[in-house]
């Protein structure tokens, strides 16, 4: 029911007669580093994602300090004499 060894191999020989082997090899590699960019972008945004929980968890231990707990009143308007 799937796609054998053998229809794999014609394929193949079909693709490399119309791009050739040399244009294969350069979209493998641009391929190749188009991969390799995203995984390093990936890792890139985790540490960002790991240093700002780090951050947040520092503030956090900070509880107490430098707080100001406000109430907000509405002034009222004296009224014109």
């Amino acid at each position: 029911m799937g796609i054998s060894i053998w229809q794999l191999l014609i394929i193949l020989a079909i693709v490399l007669v119309l791009f050739g082997a040399k244009r294969l090899r350069n979209v493998g590699s641009d391929l190749g580093g188009a991969i390799k960019g995203f995984k390093n972008a990936v890792k890139e945004e985790e540490a960002k994602e790991d240093e700002k929980a780090a951050s947040e968890q520092k503030l956090e231990q900070k509880d107490g300090e430098n707080v100001f707990d406000v109430k907000a009143e509405e002034k009222k308007e004296k009224p014109d004499a």
